[in-house]
């Protein structure tokens, strides 16, 4: 209430027939916007001690608040895990199992469909899931080891939604038959926006590039991209894979 006649004030001042008015308007905005000169080297030594305040904070709220919170809702969680940004937003009754050394964005979603038996979410070692994910679990999503997901990748083993209008529009979820299971194989890498659809399997170090949807299995080892995603080309395997 007090910032909006705040408001009111500010555009009566800024509009006001009386020139004085609108003078004591641009004086005020003067002083709001007033900038003291400083030297360099106090400017170097507020944002060293700026830095050094907030970077301890983070990880202090990282180490003893986000990520137990996080591992008190997973079901089973390795080592060096590095939560970013906060504590990932789960609902459903999703059952969890991290492996070593992952990295997750605290900006993630992980969701699973009321109505599936023990949905499961597996992710491996060494995966890195990035900042405004979503993985809804169907009923089984399957990150391997080494996989790379980026920023706003979607992986959607269930949609939520009746695919009839009448069915959808009086709230019922999908059918059986609309849900599936998602597996990413080692070494994979989603660009940032992939969507990935139900009864999907990517094979092993494929690419998949920005703002594809991935409506069909991809073969192992390969550059794929569009809408529908198809492939581009093959890549070469590493020699750890040959």
């Amino acid at each position: 209430m007090i910032a909006q006649h705040l408001s009111h004030f500010k555009v009566w001042l800024q509009c006001h027939d009386n020139s004085s008015y609108r003078k004591l308007f641009v004086i005020l905005k003067t002083i709001r916007a007033c900038d003291f000169p400083t030297p360099r080297w106090f400017n170097q030594l507020v944002y060293a001690c700026y830095s050094v305040v907030m970077t301890s904070a983070s990880n202090f709220v990282r180490i003893f608040i986000y990520t137990p919170a996080f591992k008190g809702r997973a079901t089973q969680c390795g080592r060096g895990l590095y939560l970013f940004g906060g504590v990932p937003f789960v609902s459903g009754p999703l059952t969890i199992k991290l492996g070593r050394n992952c990295r997750v964005s605290g900006h993630t979603t992980f969701s699973a469909r009321p109505q599936s038996n023990q949905p499961l979410l597996i992710i491996g070692n060494n995966v890195d899931i990035g900042w405004q994910s979503t993985l809804a679990v169907g009923t089984r999503i399957e990150i391997q080891d080494n996989v790379r997901i980026a920023g706003r990748a979607f992986l959607f083993g269930y949609s939520g939604h009746s695919l009839d209008a009448q069915r959808r529009a009086a709230g019922d979820g999908d059918l059986d038959t609309d849900v599936g299971p998602i597996t990413l194989e080692q070494d994979v890498w989603l660009g940032t926006n992939v969507t990935v659809c139900p009864n999907v399997t990517i094979g092993q170090g494929t690419i998949v590039g920005t703002g594809s949807v991935v409506t069909k299995s991809l073969p192992a080892f390969v550059l794929a991209a569009g809408n529908p995603a198809r492939v581009i080309r093959q890549l070469e395997q590493g020699a750890d894979h040959a």
